[in-house]
């Protein structure tokens, strides 16, 4: 009797290359360390690189992206390795998408589209997979025309998470709609974190968001002053959800803490608007405090990336405080460029003090000084002072039997 052969349920990983242009006119990244991320993004979207291959040149070739000489390089390569997909390290106009696919007959995947991915991967709740199709489908729609060739080809695997191959075959006015429709659910979420928002700021709260690179350590930072358990990974954008906690220092100060989305060099416009929300909460914020993973090779470039995205979204005068982290991990030892900062591991208890008080030292930084007399028998008024103004001596004055109130606050 003939026994039925199981099916493998394994999939082979995709095997790609990486295409990278060092362009003269574009000076504004690190060329080695953004194809360093380009190899991370890829291996996080689960493809088999192959093979790198890079050039530079003055400008970016508008219809090839690579020169013709390193194109017919990269064809004979791909032909002999049965390569499936390529990946470039600069989001790509129709016509180079077009141009190298035809020459290449593979699935091109530019860099945008691999972020893409990653985010459809990452989103858990509504409005983060929202965010995610609204984004794919703005990428997509002045992708359509005279683009079904290289779209249609995309089949399996990678570049087919969340619109997919159904919402490929839309026309441009159904994708128009679908749009529509989800900026109409996200203006809604919005405008509630709005009214949150502002609800927070009349009770004079206040906000500290954790921004820093993608896979800074922002999420493990979060999990350990508020006594939470977020998803926390060592992967890239492993938080794409904005989350909101309150956590408590100075024996009852109140605030509320923010973690965001990673940043990541040459981050697609498209993707910083579209994830404005995850951002908004740090855009309220007093206070922010900068994750810096210590231990990696290229922390300073990825500090200043940051920097460059804060500027760019108008959020470069809130006040800021570093957090270098990873200590364990480190090999470069305290980095020294940087005032109002702690080098420190989310793994020691001593360290977490340290990032408390320097919490403590930042707010004290951007509030007002007070001094307050309160009668001893007003327990309501000394407890809100605890609670909304950060304490820094209470005295019992004993010619009057009442308490003496020093402190900061807002306003």
């Amino acid at each position: 009797m003939a026994h039925k052969q199981s099916k493998s349920t394994v999939n082979p990983l995709e095997k790609a290359i990486l295409i990278g242009v060092n362009a003269n006119s574009e000076q504004e990244f690190d060329f080695d360390s953004t194809m360093e991320e380009l190899h991370r993004l890829s291996s996080t979207c689960k493809l088999d690189v192959q093979e790198t291959y890079t050039q530079n040149r003055e400008n970016i070739d508008h219809k090839y992206y690579v020169g013709k000489g390193k194109l017919e390089e990269i064809k004979a390569y791909v032909e002999h390795h049965s390569i499936e997909v390529a990946v470039t390290n600069d989001e790509l106009t129709t016509a180079q998408s077009k141009t190298l696919n035809g020459n290449l007959n593979i699935k091109i995947i530019d860099r945008t589209q691999l972020i893409l991915e990653i985010f459809a991967l990452r989103a858990r709740s509504k409005e983060g997979k929202l965010q995610v199709e609204l984004a794919q489908l703005d990428y997509l729609l002045p992708r359509l025309q005279g683009h079904g060739r290289s779209l249609s080809r995309l089949g399996g695997g990678i570049g087919t998470r969340g619109p997919g191959e159904t919402k490929l075959e839309m026309d441009r006015r159904h994708i128009r709609t679908r749009m529509n429709e989800i900026k109409h659910q996200l203006k809604a979420v919005v405008e509630h974190r709005e009214r949150y928002r502002n609800q927070r700021e009349q009770n004079r709260v206040y906000q500290v968001a954790l921004v820093g690179y993608t896979n800074a350590g922002k999420s493990s930072w979060f999990n350990v002053l508020t006594d939470e358990t977020t998803y926390e990974k060592n992967i890239l954008f492993a938080t794409l959800d904005p989350k909101t906690r309150q956590m408590q220092i100075n024996e009852g100060f109140n605030l509320i803490i923010s973690d965001t989305v990673g940043f990541i060099q040459k981050l697609p416009t498209t993707l910083v608007a579209a994830f404005k929300s995850t951002l908004e909460e740090a855009k309220g914020a007093d206070l922010l405090l900068h994750v810096v993973d210590s231990s990696h090779r290229e922390y300073r470039t990825q500090f200043d990336t940051v920097n460059r995205i804060l500027k760019g979204l108008d959020m470069d005068a809130i006040p800021q405080a570093v957090i270098f982290n990873k200590k364990d991990l480190s090999l470069h030892g305290a980095p020294d460029f940087q005032p109002n900062s702690v080098f420190v591991s989310a793994k020691s208890e001593e360290d977490i003090e340290k990032v408390k008080t320097l919490i403590y030292n930042q707010i004290k930084e951007t509030l007002n000084y007070y001094e307050e007399e309160v009668l001893s028998s007003n327990a309501k008024r000394l407890y809100e002072l605890k609670q909304h103004t950060l304490v820094s001596e209470l005295k019992f004055l004993e010619d009057t039997g009442n308490y003496l109130i020093k402190g900061y606050k807002k306003g």
